[in-house]
């Protein structure tokens, strides 16, 4: 593949990419992606699909934030009009159908490194959460207490609440240095950065005994 047909697939790419307006996240139509990844049959491009379903599940993502079903009108001819099935796909979906896709096709090969970039930000993602948990499960967040000699039963465990006490007191979903966003449709994932939870964790060092109640003053203010 030379760089004139690498420069008029990232123009097609670039040109069926639709924006929400409510949200401003880009996505693709896979109807429209069809063609661009070389299939001539819908029935074969969905069965694609499925299987990048299955690689989104078995990764540990849901499936329908990033695959939506939606209808599309066609027109017959003659004023004649028919709804058929479509797929509205976030770029990480786009990612996948590409993985999943026929080799030998030079569509697909490009398309892997075109979607490649946000499935790194995908990758991220997981290990974000992943780091989430960790946090959770420090021994020193168990930090609602008096003393590190504090009897069980006067001791907290660190948990969700807390955790969404500090994303509401540093604002953290709108910084993009902390929270990444991803949505498709009515659905709203956030994912917070390894820096969001040194973040926490080393305000929660500055005072354990009384750092949680500290937020949720600051915040009735």
């Amino acid at each position: 593949m030379d760089k004139q047909e690498i420069s008029l697939l990232k123009s097609k790419f670039d040109e069926l990419a639709h924006v929400d307006e409510s949200t401003g996240i880009e996505f693709w139509y896979a109807r429209e992606l069809q063609a661009a990844f070389s299939y001539s049959q819908w029935r074969r491009f969905n069965e694609v699909i499925e299987k990048a379903k299955l690689s989104c599940n078995v990764s540990g993502n849901i499936v329908s934030n990033h695959f939506a079903d939606v209808g599309k009108m066609v027109d017959l001819g003659s004023g004649a009009t028919r709804e058929i099935a479509d797929v509205k796909l976030t770029r990480y979906a786009c990612y996948l159908i590409a993985q999943n896709g026929d080799p030998r096709k030079e569509e697909i090969a490009f398309a892997q490194s075109y979607f490649a970039q946000q499935t790194r930000k995908q990758e991220l993602i997981e290990e974000h959460m992943k780091n989430l948990q960790r946090l959770e499960n420090r021994d020193s967040l168990n930090f609602i207490n008096p003393a590190p000699s504090a009897p069980e039963d006067k001791r907290h465990e660190f948990n969700k609440n807390h955790f969404d006490l500090f994303v509401k007191f540093y604002n953290l979903k709108s910084n993009p240095d902390y929270c990444y966003k991803y949505e498709l449709g009515k659905h709203i994932s956030y994912s917070y950065s390894e820096k969001a939870l040194n973040l926490i964790f080393e305000e929660i060092k500055k005072d354990p005994e009384h750092i949680i109640q500290s937020l949720k003053n600051n915040i009735k203010k």
